[in-house]
């Protein structure tokens, strides 16, 4: 909505246009009329619609034509005055001022279309009323919004006419109606019906008296009794041949009855539903409206609060139709029809585990609203906008649906945390099996993902994780390996990093432990050995796996596997997430051993290390 709307007065001289002006300031008929009065500012708190207005005067005697087009073009609205006991002003209505105010164009040349009002004045002095041939006018043209009779000596209608030409801006009709074919626009319909079925709380396409009630509340801040519910239900039916359906009103009730508002002149009405579910003036919805205005520190994560996983579960009890617990593709594109755009693709679906028909089930959708929240808040913020979460069963602020994490070194500190969301970043060289252990968190194995774009295009995938009976989300990263850098190896945006390595491969160790080594942040580290249906090779490194993460305090290689369903090594993702949750636990490489540190011990103490490790071994084993 415009924050002030500006008012330009024109007609031809002596009609009246400087007396209707000041008649509105002083309540009283001036005695005293100057040739043209000063512009006047009406604060908004004395205008019905809480809106700063200004008023300009134009008087051909004092300005010049130029003038005259430069107050066009600053105007919001146009109100041509003309004197209703003198023909030729009214003659010059359709002949000079409507042409003068329809030929101002912007600065690169495109039509203005500024509303105009058609005042008469000196009503007092006619029996007769000019409203017929005025509404000839309106007919013929569409920027004319209305035309009014009004007398600066009865001070009669002076305030009406301003409050219509401040409701001509305010509550434009052009966006919502077109007079040419008498219907709804199509961003309008399309508007009104994403309000329809956020409102439609239930899913079953009509609203019953209690939704119709709250949608009633919610915009205007008051209910409707029972016989003005009976008196819409009564006009809807008379009017329509389906607007009505088990009592509750339809979508084409709903629409039918936001165009006979329109027809009536009831546009504040239509205005206030869209502004109140966030539309600004060119019907698409406002940038602020889906800003929640959260602050969320650098070492803090975001993640769905409880408000904000009850809303969108009973978003998916109100789009599974069937109640299987989970979403047909039928199911989805209901659940996104009131958004501008079906963000869920095949690769999104890639993310999380699906059912046997390849759907999303109840967990993985919200698994990725949680995905979304921890890489994106305010992009939740704005789907969450889409889907009308601040206006349910109770009002909410956008703020609510998602709770900011402490800091994690305040967890550190205090070496236990109340996150439920987990970060891993994976990094391997092509052809260890990134990908694989991505799509093994979300229950795939490698016969099912052969060939599938869509999954080795994925970058994230996200599961649940039972840790000694609470339930965690674990999300994987898969970190492109031509990109692994300094600066991404120490990030603090994730909690655990997997190196992986091909252990049927003698050069896979030695790719990932270069990486390793920049290492330097903390952050707990896990090498993880996939491809373990096949025959472990002895590694072309210095120090093979065991003994290199045994020498730096780091857990053991984890085997895996996803050659099969049968075969998928789930454990290492109860590791991952145990690291994550307990980093506190997992060595800090304080007494850190590279390969080159090894060698530079020189070799007798070296041979003693390996001595030592392979005594304890043989020992172990003789004891068995």
């Amino acid at each position: 909505m415009k924050k002030d709307v500006r008012i330009l007065l024109v007609g031809e001289e002596q009609v009246g246009k400087t007396s209707l002006i000041l008649a509105l300031v002083s309540e009283e008929f001036p005695e005293n009329v100057p040739s043209r009065a000063e512009e006047i500012t009406i604060p908004a708190d004395v205008t019905p619609e809480q809106i700063p207005t200004h008023i300009v005067d134009y008087s051909s005697f004092e300005q010049t034509p130029d003038v005259l087009d430069e107050e066009i073009f600053k105007a919001d609205v146009i109100c041509i005055v003309y004197d209703v006991t003198n023909p030729e002003t009214i003659e010059k209505i359709e002949s000079y001022w409507i042409p003068l105010v329809l030929n101002c164009n912007d600065d690169d040349g495109t039509p203005q279309n500024k509303p105009m009002i058609l005042v008469g004045n000196k009503s007092d002095l006619s029996e007769h009323s000019t409203m017929d041939t005025l509404i000839e006018i309106m007919n013929k043209y569409s920027q004319v919004k209305t035309c009014i009779e009004c007398s600066a000596k009865l001070v009669k209608n002076i305030s009406e006419m301003f409050f219509y030409a401040q409701k001509s801006v305010l509550y434009p009709e052009d966006p919502l109606y077109s007079q040419e074919t008498k219907e709804l626009t199509e961003p309008c319909a399309r508007a009104l019906t994403r309000i329809f079925k956020i409102c439609d709380l239930k899913g079953d396409r009509i609203l019953d008296d209690e939704e119709l009630n709250r949608f009633q509340y919610q915009c205007f801040k008051s209910p409707l009794k029972d016989e003005e519910v009976n008196d819409v239900k009564n006009c809807v039916k008379r009017n329509t041949a389906d607007g009505l359906k088990n009592n509750g009103l339809t979508l084409t009730g709903f629409l039918f009855l936001h165009k006979l508002f329109m027809e009536r002149g009831r546009h504040e009405t239509t205005w206030t539903v869209l502004r109140k579910f966030g539309y600004g003036d060119d019907l698409e919805l406002r940038e602020d409206y889906g800003d929640a205005g959260l602050d969320i520190p650098s070492r803090s994560t975001t993640e769905l609060s409880e408000l904000g996983n009850d809303f969108f579960t009973r978003l998916f009890e109100k789009c599974d139709k069937d109640k299987d617990g989970a979403l047909s593709p039928e199911e989805l594109e209901d659940l996104f029809s009131v958004c501008p755009i079906m963000p869920w693709n095949e690769e999104v679906l890639s993310c999380i585990q699906t059912n046997e028909n390849g759907w999303i089930t109840y967990d993985s959708y919200i698994a990725l609203w949680v995905l979304t929240t921890y890489l994106d808040c305010n992009r939740v913020f704005s789907w969450l906008s889409y889907f009308g979460y601040m206006h349910g069963e109770v009002e909410r602020q956008l703020s609510t649906a998602v709770t900011v994490t402490r800091s994690k070194d305040v967890d550190l500190s205090k070496r236990q945390t109340s996150r439920k969301v987990f970060r891993c970043n994976v990094i391997g060289p092509p052809g260890a099996g990134r990908t694989t252990l991505l799509q093994g968190l979300v229950n795939r194995s490698l016969e099912e993902i052969e060939g599938r774009k869509d999954v080795a295009e994925t970058k994230f995938t996200i599961n649940t994780v039972d840790l000694s009976g609470q339930e965690k989300y674990l999300i994987l990263c898969k970190i492109t390996w031509n990109q692994v850098d300094i600066e991404l190896l120490n990030s603090k945006k994730c909690d655990v990093i997997c190196f992986l390595y091909d252990q049927s491969d003698p050069s896979s160790f030695s790719k990932v432990l270069e990486h390793y080594e920049n290492v330097m942040s903390g952050v707990p580290c896990l090498f993880i050995a996939s491809k373990s249906d096949l025959p472990a090779v002895v590694q072309d490194s210095e120090i093979q796996p065991s003994l290199y993460c045994s020498l730096n305090n780091l857990p053991a290689p984890v085997p895996f596997s996803a050659l099969t369903k049968a075969t998928l090594t789930k454990d290492v993702f109860k590791t991952i997430t145990h690291l994550a949750v307990y980093p506190h636990l997992t060595g800090r490489k304080s007494q850190f051993f590279s390969t080159t540190t090894v060698l530079s011990l020189g070799f007798g103490t070296a041979c003693l290390a390996a001595g030592a490790f392979l005594l304890y071994k043989y020992l172990r084993h003789n004891k068995t």
